[in-house]
């Protein structure tokens, strides 16, 4: 029965009542993504937002970033936050019912069953990835979907990095077959796709230094590196290479994978979160040296649609000065590779470049880069390319280099446009649970 019900959720558009006015609540913000949400204003959203949480350092730190954004000189926000505080919070919001969407971006370990308990109350969920960090989870993710669709809500993930210009811009080129070719298939030891990120504990947000909570070290809470950040570069996977194309689980197959930890000092610990000692959930992944040893890192090669993919993640300590999370992100096509670099020679800025895989004179292959990078500058002005030591730079003005917080506020407009039009794009139901699945394949394997 539930293969049946979930292959109608492949099957079938999602539809919802359409909703004019948007009222939100957020959920228990443990996690800074929580107020990026509401970085700017949106006609169609109430500005005033219920907040129910069990109280403490996470939500006084939500409500001091969302006053950040109210108080700014420049294009200030005008949220209005009524908050509720006490152990009842959840049951609470349910009761009250303030709002029709919530916001649920906190501790991973309970995500899974917010988000279906929101479903079940009859309300739509716009979560932070992941929204699953264990099978387990997944089986309750799954539920949520069936119940959403019975519903007519609509229960959608935050993928920001669908709207980095350089990802953009790489999918859209990909799409040009005289100048990408065909995607090539691949091979296990030599991937036609390879998406890798390097993360750091420390670092600022909205200008200022990034408090963590001491539970996101564990990986009980937070999730296992290769459940975490991959969840982008899975979905990017689908988003870019297949474009507008809806995916069953049945089409990954997981070939390889593999986890390890990042030691974490008492001092490296004490930097983001202010304690000095390691709280006792964390002791036993605290060796022998009072090291701290953290799951955060994870790297997997699995098949879609017969196409071979490399995904890995590794998080460290503290960036140098100057430097930040990074980027690399490669498509092989028949005639080029489309590559994503964004380290030293980059000055840590993603540059997307152009490499010739083709007997096609450089001449040759400019011509049709030109022609090419032209169709794309009709939805992209500006855009234009420059030779350089391994091909082609694709140059990217400023204005479309908006930064990784303000695509939240995109994220979010366009769950808003679903919302208001009563329509989700037909493949991001399947899609969303092909991710998730294919993540869940590589939890399990890297054991």
């Amino acid at each position: 029965m539930k293969t049946i019900i979930l292959a109608t959720l492949i099957a079938m558009p999602a539809i919802a009542t359409e909703i004019k006015e948007v009222r939100l609540l957020t959920l228990d913000p443990g996690h800074f993504h929580a107020s990026l949400v509401q970085k700017k204003m949106y006609p169609q959203v109430n500005p005033v937002v219920h907040v129910y949480a069990p109280g403490g350092p996470e939500l006084d730190q939500h409500l001091k970033r969302i006053e950040i954004f109210n108080t700014r000189p420049d294009n200030p926000t005008h949220w209005q936050e009524k908050v509720y505080t006490g152990p009842d919070f959840f049951e609470k919001m349910i009761a009250e019912r303030a709002g029709n969407v919530v916001v649920i971006s906190g501790n991973n370990a309970k995500k899974a069953k917010y988000i279906l308990a929101c479903i079940q109350a009859g309300l739509n969920v716009l979560a932070d990835k992941p929204m699953a960090i264990t099978p387990a989870d997944f089986r309750l993710l799954e539920k949520a979907f069936i119940e959403a669709r019975n519903r007519g809500l609509f229960l959608y993930d935050i993928m920001t990095e669908r709207y980095e210009i350089t990802t953009i811009l790489q999918r859209a080129l990909s799409r040009h077959a005289t100048v990408f070719g065909r995607m090539e298939d691949g091979s296990p030891d030599n991937p036609a796709i390879t998406k890798e990120s390097v993360h750091y504990y420390c670092k600022e947000v909205a200008g200022k230094p990034l408090t963590r909570p001491p539970w996101f070290y564990d990986v009980k809470q937070q999730g296992e590196g290769i459940v975490d950040v991959t969840t982008h570069l899975v979905d990017l996977i689908q988003w870019e290479c297949f474009p507008d194309q809806a995916f069953h689980p049945r089409e990954v197959t997981m070939l390889e994978a593999r986890r390890w930890a990042t030691p974490i000092t008492v001092a490296e610990f004490k930097k983001p979160t202010g304690f000095d000692h390691f709280p006792d959930y964390l002791k036993p992944s605290v060796d022998k040296n009072n090291v701290l040893q953290v799951y955060c890192n994870g790297a997997f090669i699995y098949t879609i649609r017969g196409v071979h993919a490399k995904i890995s993640v590794e998080w460290k300590h503290e960036a140098q000065p100057g430097t930040g999370d990074t980027h690399y992100s490669m498509m092989r096509g028949t005639k080029a590779a489309l590559v994503i670099r964004q380290g030293k020679d980059q000055n840590f800025k993603p540059i997307l470049y152009v490499e010739k895989r083709t007997r096609l004179s450089d001449a040759e292959f400019e011509r049709a880069l030109r022609i090419a990078i032209g169709k794309i500058t009709q939805d992209w002005p500006g855009i234009d390319t420059k030779k350089c030591a391994s091909g082609w730079e694709v140059v990217v003005p400023d204005q479309y280099k908006v930064g990784h917080e303000a695509h939240f506020s995109q994220v979010t407009e366009k769950y808003l446009e679903y919302l208001a039009t009563g329509k989700m794009t037909e493949w991001e139901v399947p899609n969303m649970l092909t991710k998730y699945s294919t993540i869940m394949r590589a939890y399990k394997l890297s054991r």
